[in-house]
C-alpha cells in the first residue's frame, strides 16, 4: 500500500510562510519528504530565520502585487502543492465604523492577494496538483465586528470554487479550509476584540474567551490546522475539490 502522505519529489508553494499555519505546514510537509518549499511572506526578516532540511526558495514581498508574483514566476518554477494562507485580520469594528482604507486593505491582501496566488499557482502545475486556500469560520457564520473579513473570507469561498470547476480539466484540485479561532501570531497583531496587545496573560485570556465560543471549548494549534491542509493536499483527499474543510471547534453549531 502506498503512504498517501508521503510528498517525496514534490514542490510546494507556501504564502503566508513565516508564521501561524503556514508555516505549520511547512513543517508538516517537511516532516513527510517534501523535496522543496517555496515560501512567501511579506516578513523577510522572519521568513529568513526558519530553516528547513529540504531544498527551500524564499520570495518575501507582498502577495496582493502583480509584480511580486511577475518577479517571483523564474524563482517558483513548476509546483505540485499549493497553501495559500497569507492574510489580515482587521479589529473589531461596527460596519458603520469600519474605515473604508482598512475594508480597501483588507480586500486587497486577502482577496486580491488570493486571486494573484491562485493564478500563479495554477499556471505553475503543468502535471497537474493540489491547492488549499485559507478560508474562515467568519466566512460561514456572521460575527459582529468582522465585515471586512468575514466577507473577504467568504469570497475566498467562491473563489476557491471557480477555480475548482476550472482546474479540474487539468487535474488541479482545489479546496478551502475554514478554521474557527488558533492560537496564531495573528492575535498579536490584530485588535480583533480591543484586549490583545503583547501581554501574556491578556493573551491567556483572549484564548479562553475564544474557547468559550466554540463546542469543544478549545483552541487549536496551528500545527492541527496544518494537518487538515496536508489531508486536502494528500492523495487521501483525491476525490475531493470545490470542497471547504470546516475546522470549527463545533463554533457554528452554537447559536
Amino acid at each position: 500500500m502506498s503512504n498517501e502522505f508521503d510528498f517525496s519529489g514534490k514542490t510546494a508553494l507556501i504564502t503566508g510562510a513565516s508564521s501561524g499555519i503556514g508555516l505549520a505546514t511547512a513543517r508538516w510537509l517537511e516532516a513527510r519528504g517534501i523535496a522543496r518549499l517555496v515560501l512567501a511572506d511579506i516578513d523577510a526578516e522572519a521568513l529568513a530565520a526558519q530553516e528547513f532540511a529540504c531544498a527551500t526558495d524564499r520570495l518575501a514581498g507582498d502577495v496582493s502585487t502583480e509584480t511580486f508574483w511577475a518577479d517571483a514566476a523564474s524563482t517558483m518554477g513548476p509546483i505540485d502543492l499549493a497553501v495559500l494562507s497569507a492574510g489580515i485580520a482587521p479589529g473589531g469594528t461596527a460596519l458603520t465604523d469600519t474605515d473604508f482604507a482598512v475594508w480597501r486593505r483588507c480586500m486587497a491582501v486577502n482577496v486580491d492577494g488570493v486571486f494573484l496566488s491562485l493564478r500563479a499557482a495554477m499556471g505553475a502545475m503543468p502535471r497537474g496538483g493540489s491547492v488549499v486556500v485559507m478560508s474562515s469560520v467568519s466566512g460561514i457564520k456572521p460575527y459582529p465586528g468582522t465585515a471586512a473579513y468575514a466577507t473577504s473570507k467568504a469570497a475566498v469561498v467562491q473563489l476557491m470554487r471557480v477555480a475548482a470547476g476550472e482546474g479540474a480539466r487539468q487535474a488541479i484540485r482545489v479546496n478551502a479550509v475554514a478554521p474557527g479561532p488558533v492560537d496564531t501570531p495573528i492575535w498579536d497583531k490584530a485588535d480583533i476584540t480591543g484586549a490583545l496587545h503583547g501581554d501574556g496573560d491578556a493573551r491567556a485570556a483572549m484564548m479562553t474567551e475564544l474557547a468559550k465560543g466554540t463546542m469543544l471549548r478549545r483552541v487549536p494549534e496551528s500545527a492541527e490546522i496544518a494537518g487538515t491542509v496536508g489531508f486536502l493536499l494528500s492523495d487521501m483527499a483525491a476525490n475531493m475539490t470545490g470542497m471547504v474543510l470546516l475546522t470549527d471547534g463545533g463554533a457554528t453549531l452554537r447559536v
